[in-house]
């Protein structure tokens, strides 16, 4: 094989390459820590590279490093990257350093590099070097020919989510052989691990595989025949890793089997940023490098070139109350920049309007003069649903926006097929309405049935809602055909009963929710596991919040027709909104991070679910919130917040107390506590509550239930009742926090304004 990069040079070629690469121009243009990573080639190194603070660059240029002093020939470098885009940009950036091609280099995703050495060894898993590799749709309509082989009730145990569950299995490195009974369970009538092993076995026969097995077959493969393992360890002298934090249980493997002979692995990552625990990312991978590579060499990247002082400061301060890290903190050599704002609101509503009053403003004005472009503006959520009232309000304002990462608000699947119902109640002869939902849930209305209805629709020049109501009274469906549909024509004609035209009927709100409830929509999505399902149960429970903003049924859905009319054809300058996870890698000069609540933020279910390490991954997440801003970052709370379709009481998250006061400024409202920090010369925070008086507005006078007594003292051990958790007795006082046993809650922390005595209700 040709090396571009080889010096034929026979005497001194090695010396004066290390010359030349030592007084290399792109060496000169690195910090210490960044050339101490570079230079540091030989042995087992961990960059652990801080938001901003160049971790792109010092992979690129010490991987040219390497190839311009000799050290290594390019086909012996193995350089992983987590997507696509990041290879490519590598592959340029190195090719550009170096004066020549990259092309020889080992250089790609996890999948890419373990489909290159499956396609090698194919056959000693039993595939054939032309395998085809199974994209996700085709990875659960296998696996449903499979469940109704096995006579397995798909709606009980529905393949897509037992696939999730298979591929989880892939990523921690467990063939079905390896799967305990404590990790099956009674998934699947506890027959899931004789699902996965036939799933494997109808693989091999269809001589496929899908992304999971990648990695898993290579694996195998390493297990099996230690000379295809001795042959890899040997070809990759040197090992790159980019993300390093991100990588599962099978990439750790993976890499470690390979660099076991040289040793000479550079891992770049970030411990603070592991986010994706949800996805098979394993924070520990990170966190025990040192073990797994004794005398490893570890570089700390903190001189951060994105933000400022206080917004590093109070990003620093509120990670370091995490126990799993290894330490680090971000520093700038730019001085001054404005302290982190702490901004406590009313409602959500109120909220969206703080925040789209502050873009305008920004909009007006500039920043030190200079107009700033939409595009440096971004509003980072927590969960999918807060996009719904900044999207309306931005809508009402004219204010251009993009959702990256995922549809608009009304975009979304689950709205769509709400949606749908709600056009055929108010007009049946909506054909695409009626034809999108007639068979979701599944009511086994097939396609050949729907083609029916279509000719059926045609020759009567009629609509298909009406020549659905006719079919079912004639013979040309089948009879269970016929029920399906019969039964979903007379709920529609009671639903639209009920509407009344908005007037003698039910309120639209509860019109819907009924809908969502007898149609069974509502109940498909509680029995999907997947880790879609709950996001999309919240935007169907915020849906109704917005339809009751409206007069009638009508009037909302025209309102929606508008909103989806409303495209980026404003041009390329939007506000961006997005969530958290999406926001991971990007940098924008102005960051609005709304919605830090207790129980949003960080979220209960991740608390619930993981405890501890729950936990600290939402702090890792604020984390990476804040740190995406450039010179100006906003927190937002809100003292009230619509959570399913009900208003609820709300205390500020946790993480905003935890917070370093000389880093950011609190700016309120008049009554809404705003952290711990003082909020008077005393420094003694105000509860959050109302303490100034009745609310403001009609709105707000009809969610009276919501004013809370003033705060007062508690004994412990004593009794009380909490309008969300119900009654409890108090187990620990710390202030004005309260640590509550609650009979039915569990234990939890709150503000003592949101208690009463037992007796007093």
């Amino acid at each position: 094989m040709s090396d571009p990069f080889h010096i034929e040079e026979p005497q001194n070629s090695a010396v004066s390459a290390v010359s030349e690469a030592a007084s290399a121009p792109y060496l000169a243009q690195l910090n210490d820590p960044q050339r101490e990573a570079v230079e540091a080639l030989d042995g087992p190194v961990l960059v652990l590279a801080g938001a901003g603070t160049g971790k792109t660059r010092v992979l690129t240029t010490r991987l040219a490093h390497l190839l311009r002093l000799g050290h290594a020939r390019p086909y012996q470098v193995l350089a992983v990257t987590f997507t696509n885009k990041a290879a490519r940009e590598m592959r340029e950036r190195v090719g550009h350093l170096v004066g020549g091609p990259a092309e020889a280099i080992w250089l790609g995703t996890f999948h890419a590099l373990g489909a290159r050495i499956l396609r090698r060894h194919a056959e000693l898993v039993g595939l054939r070097d032309n395998f085809t590799i199974l994209d996700a749709d085709d990875q659960v309509r296998l696996l449903k020919q499979l469940l109704a082989a096995e006579n397995l009730d798909d709606k009980r145990w529905p393949a897509r989510v037992l696939m999730g569950v298979i591929q989880r299995w892939k990523d921690r490195a467990l063939t079905p052989d390896k799967v305990s009974a404590a990790d099956a369970g009674d998934l699947a009538g506890g027959r899931l691990v004789e699902l996965y092993r036939d799933y494997q076995e109808r693989l091999k026969t269809l001589n496929a595989a899908d992304f999971g097995d990648l990695l898993l077959h290579n694996l195998t493969i390493f297990a099996g025949n230690p000379d295809v393992l001795a042959e890899y360890q040997d070809r990759f002298q040197y090992i790159l890793v980019d993300e390093y934090q991100d990588t599962n249980v099978a990439q750790y493997l993976w890499l470690r089997l390979l660099a076991q002979k040289h040793q000479n692995i550079a891992c770049v990552g970030d411990d603070d940023q592991s986010i994706y625990a949800w996805r098979g990312a394993e924070v520990g991978n990170i966190l025990r490098f040192e073990e797994d590579f004794p005398g490893a060499k570890i570089v700390r990247l903190e001189q951060n070139y994105r933000s400022t002082g206080p917004i590093l400061g109070a990003a620093s301060g509120l990670i370091a109350r995490n126990q799993g890290r290894l330490g680090k903190t971000l520093w700038t050599e730019v001085n001054g920049g404005e302290r982190v704002r702490i901004r406590g609101v009313w409602d959500g509503e109120e909220e969206a309007r703080t925040v789209s009053d502050r873009i305008e403003d920004i909009q007006r004005h500039g920043r030190d003069g200079t107009p700033l472009p939409l595009n440096e503006i971004a509003i980072l959520v927590r969960a999918g649903f807060q996009t719904r009232e900044f999207e309306e309000r931005f809508l009402t304002l004219g204010l251009p926006y993009r959702v990256v990462g995922g549809p608009r608000f009304y975009e979304r699947l689950e709205l769509r097929d709400a949606l749908a119902y709600l056009r055929v109640i108010q007009q049946p002869d909506d054909d695409l309405a009626f034809e999108r939902i007639v068979n979701r849930p599944k009511r086994g209305i097939g396609d050949a049935s729907v083609q029916a209805l279509h000719v059926a629709a045609r020759s009567a020049g009629t609509s298909l809602y009406r020549a659905a109501a006719e079919l079912v009274t004639t013979d040309e469906l089948r009879p269970n055909i016929r029920s399906s549909l019969g039964n979903l024509i007379t709920d529609f004609k009671r639903w639209r009963a009920l509407n009344g035209d908005g007037r003698d009927g039910l309120p639209h709100p509860e019109l819907a929710e009924m809908v969502l409830d007898e149609s069974g929509y509502t109940e498909m999505l509680m029995n999907d596991k997947s880790p879609e399902a709950p996001g999309r149960l919240e935007n169907l429970k915020e849906l109704i919040v917005a339809m009751e903003e409206f007069e009638n049924l009508a009037g909302f859905l025209e309102h929606v027709s508008l909103v989806m009319e409303n495209t980026e054809a404003a041009g390329s300058d939007l506000v961006n909104i997005m969530t958290l996870h999406s926001a991971k890698g990007l940098e924008f000069d102005t960051v609005f991070l709304p919605g830090w609540e207790e129980g949003l933020f960080p979220h209960q279910r991740n608390m619930d679910e993981n405890g501890l390490a729950g936990l600290e991954e939402e702090r890792r997440l604020a984390y990476v919130g804040l740190t995406r801003a450039k010179k100006d970052a906003t927190i937002l709370f809100a003292a009230n917040r619509r959570v399913h379709g009900q208003w609820q009481s709300a205390i500020p998250s946790r993480f905003v107390d935890e917070l370093p006061p000389e880093h950011v400024d609190v700016d309120s409202e008049p009554g809404v506590y705003a952290g711990n920090r003082g909020l008077d010369d005393m420094g003694h925070g105000q509860a959050l509550g109302y303490g100034g008086g009745r609310p403001r507005s009609p709105k707000r006078d009809m969610e009276s239930t919501l004013i809370l007594a003033e705060p007062q003292g508690f004994n412990i051990g004593e009794r009380v009742f909490h309008q969300k958790f119900g009654y409890g007795r108090i187990t620990a006082i710390d202030a004005n926090k309260l640590a509550i046993a609650f009979e039915k809650a569990g234990d939890k922390k709150v503000l003592d304004s949101f208690v009463v005595p037992a007796d007093a209700v």
